[in-house]
């Protein structure tokens, strides 16, 4: 992202949901670190009160702790905003094949009572959060965004049912939207606890804890992990471009490699050694894979740089680098 991206948002009052979340935390801290208005929208379901007490005595923060199932939360978060950033969402696939309803509430409803909130609103642009698990069953790589399969789990389905809203209020309100489907994102404030925690944070905690990772499988599964500063670059482009032709269409936010998890174990091994050298010794142990899962997932983010002129600056090594800084501080 450039400065000069960031200087056209300035005067403006842009809506983060899940604002206290992983991704959530990290736009705000951009924006507010640019000098750019920013509501917080959060009701602390997974989000942290943590993640943004940094932010709150920032005349340009505005928290509003509520909830996106209720329609009247959305529309006063939305009061008065140029741009929406939608992040709010129940992830985990195993959690939605645990508590599908939970899951569609938060995901569908939620998100439709958003889009209400910011056509009535006549916001600027809604740029939200999709997500990978709509390829489903699609077994080509790497994956492009106008071929999807069945989807998967109840989580996948919500996000699929996203775009399909997301693109009914276009051609219905004329409200432009963007869809940003997210690979396997990691990085600084990602939550290593809880039983739905994304695999890198978990791993780095179990072995700064000496303890040995489980892989579900054999570790041959991969993905394009993809590390949190090109997220926050493709949602500033997401925002900011001014092409017609970019907008109102879904977008694959990765770098385009793909790890094995056995991969990324060796990985994290080597890199966390360099702070205890111990850890190079600790065993990777394995289960039966998931129900749910998909073997193999690999983005072609060619549709994004040609239309978003998006440019991802951290490959895998590059960003478990910078994380895992992040975590030796944050995890002992």
């Amino acid at each position: 992202m450039t400065t000069q991206q960031l200087k056209t948002l300035k005067g403006k009052k842009v809506l983060v949901t899940g604002g206290a979340g992983f991704i959530g935390s990290n736009l705000c801290e951009t924006f507010l670190s640019n000098s750019i208005n920013v509501v917080c929208l959060d009701n602390f379901s997974t989000g942290k009160r943590s993640n943004i007490e940094s932010f709150l005595n920032d005349s340009n923060f505005n928290l509003i702790e509520g909830d996106i199932r209720n329609l009247e939360d959305c529309h006063k978060a939305c009061s008065d905003v140029d741009y929406v950033l939608h992040q709010a969402a129940l992830g985990s696939v195993p959690r939605s094949i645990n508590d599908p309803i939970t899951t569609n509430d938060v995901n569908v409803s939620g998100f439709l009572n958003m889009l209400v909130a910011s056509r009535d609103a006549e916001v600027k642009r809604f740029v939200y959060a999709a997500s990978s698990s709509t390829y489903g069953d699609h077994e080509a790589l790497p994956k492009v965004e106008d071929i999807i399969g069945k989807p998967l789990s109840p989580y996948a389905i919500t996000k699929y049912v996203n775009e399909l809203y997301a693109d009914i209020f276009h051609s219905t309100y004329n409200l432009d939207t963007i869809g940003l489907r997210y690979f396997n994102v990691f990085g600084k404030r990602q939550d290593p606890n809880g039983a739905y925690a994304a695999v890198i944070p978990k791993f780095v905690q179990q072995f700064i804890s000496h303890e040995s990772p489980i892989i579900n499988g054999d570790g041959s599964y991969s993905r394009d992990f993809t590390y949190i500063d090109n997220v926050v670059q493709m949602n500033i482009n997401a925002l900011t471009v001014n092409n017609k032709e970019a907008l109102n269409n879904v977008y694959n936010v990765a770098y385009g490699e793909r790890t094995t998890l056995l991969e990324l174990a060796a990985l994290l091994k080597t890199y966390l050694s360099e702070f205890d050298n111990s850890i190079k010794n600790i065993e990777i142990k394995h289960r039966e894979n998931r129900i749910g899962d998909i073997p193999h997932s690999l983005a072609s983010i060619d549709k994004a740089k040609q239309l978003l002129n998006y440019n991802p600056k951290y490959d895998i090594s590059g960003g478990l680098k910078e994380a895992i800084k992040w975590y030796w501080e944050n995890l002992k």
